[in-house]
């Protein structure tokens, strides 16, 4: 609990200066902020706790047991399934694809209705998700065969890039942000025990070396796809 207060030290000290300091008001609803930065620290401290405890130690079991089971179609099976199930679950996506949609529905983009923002919401999750599950399956590739990881980013970026210019203009800076928020609560831990675990299990790898960047990759697809469906959608 002390290196979550710790962690949130920073953060504290920027609202309260900001507050009192350049603002120079009170603090509205003192009880009520003091009571949510207690759960914000029993919350981090649990989440830290079970990330420790679980999901780390889940992870790297699973990608050793993997690496001994020898079987590449079962390794990028897992891979896929593991990138899409923690993608589609992650609560940042499932915030941002709703405003999203509320968005789109207020700009013209999608009809006003119910059934209209909630299958744009799901068809950008779905995308999303399908996005990292490849992104992974990538990753490991890499891993696997040893390929460079700079290259992959740089090509990857390139098209980014390319599609920013055909893409509709609604949809950009939201295919810009689903990078971020894939890479959240949920997907990070697990995916990146299954690097340092693949890592960690295949002869000539590095986990140094070889274990980290799949979560780059799961940052980096979405924008392509999400900018892709903005492109089908607005046929």
């Amino acid at each position: 609990m002390l290196g979550s207060l710790r962690d949130l030290a920073p953060i504290i000290a920027v609202i309260l200066f900001f507050q009192f300091g350049v603002l120079q008001q009170p603090l509205p609803h003192v009880l009520d902020l003091v009571l949510g930065l207690v759960f914000v620290v029993l919350g981090l401290t649990f989440f830290i706790f079970g990330l420790e405890m679980g999901l780390f130690p889940i992870g790297e079991t699973l990608a050793h047991a993997f690496a001994r089971k020898g079987s590449v179609a079962w390794l990028l099976l897992f891979a896929f399934a593991l990138g899409f199930g923690t993608t589609i679950a992650e609560p940042a996506l499932i915030a941002v694809a709703s405003e999203a949609a509320t968005i789109a529905a207020d700009a013209g983009v999608i009809a006003a209705t119910d059934n209209s923002m909630s299958g744009y919401a799901d068809g950008l999750r779905l995308t999303v998700a399908l996005s990292v599950g490849l992104a992974i399956v990538i990753g490991v590739l890499r891993i696997l065969m040893g390929w460079p990881i700079h290259w992959l980013i740089i090509g990857g970026y390139i098209m980014v890039v390319i599609m920013t210019f055909f893409a509709p203009r609604e949809i950009i800076g939201i295919a810009y942000d689903s990078g971020g928020v894939t890479t959240s609560t949920i997907t990070v831990p697990l995916v990146t025990a299954l690097g340092v675990g693949l890592a960690s299990s295949i002869k000539g790898r590095n986990p140094m070396i070889d274990g980290f960047g799949l979560i780059a990759f799961a940052s980096l697809t979405p924008m392509i796809f999400v900018m892709g469906y903005g492109m089908v959608i607005s046929q």
